[in-house]
């Protein structure tokens, strides 16, 4: 490429610009955080609880799908996670609140579980997504926004904790909060990546 400069003498000069040759470029490490995972839908249609187990070490991020999920009674939905030691149900620090209409209606607090408030009931049909996250140590801190489409009474819940377990996660528990309502309509899923 030539571009034309003014000299000492007034007069126009060549001025030429080389750009260095780049050779094929290599890269080096491994892939992380670019696998997502689909595990196998179970039918939430009997049961108090669902088990998704296996799950791999190197796992940072772990989606719960809902679609048209429901239980047989009132009792909020749990969200557990665990290690080789089994599922853990103590020491989560989680709170959901129920929205209808744009207004905030029940708010609770959960200990044993993250907590997902069920805003009617029995007659709550849950389709959204509950995402847990590794914080690092084996600390994983949770979101969601779940819709009910009961039909009759529209709400969302939204939810957030933490839980720190002793070891690595590599398993997560769908139940109720009084672990005896059952399952009776949809189905769960999970991704992980």
């Amino acid at each position: 490429m030539a571009i034309s400069t003014i000299g000492q003498n007034g007069l126009n000069a060549p001025l030429s610009l080389t750009s260095p040759a780049i050779a094929s470029p290599t890269f080096s490490g491994t892939a992380s955080g670019t696998v997502i995972v689909s595990g196998t839908a179970v039918a939430s249609t009997s049961g108090t609880s669902i088990d998704f187990t296996s799950i791999p070490s190197w796992v940072k991020r772990v989606t719960v799908m809902f679609s048209g999920v429901s239980t047989s009674g009132a009792s909020d939905y749990a969200i557990r996670i665990g290690d080789s030691g089994g599922i853990v149900a103590t020491g989560y620090a989680s709170a959901s609140i129920r929205h209808v209409g744009g207004a905030v209606n029940n708010g609770s607090q959960y200990t044993t579980s993250y907590g997902l408030n069920n805003p009617n009931g029995a007659s709550s049909v849950f389709s959204g997504a509950f995402v847990l996250m590794s914080f690092g140590s084996n600390t994983w801190v949770a979101n969601c926004v779940i819709g009910d489409s009961n039909g009759t009474s529209a709400a969302t819940s939204t939810a957030g904790g933490t839980k720190t377990l002793t070891g690595v996660l590599d398993r997560v528990r769908i139940t109720t909060v009084n672990g005896t309502d059952t399952f009776d309509a949809g189905s769960i899923n999970i991704l992980y990546e």
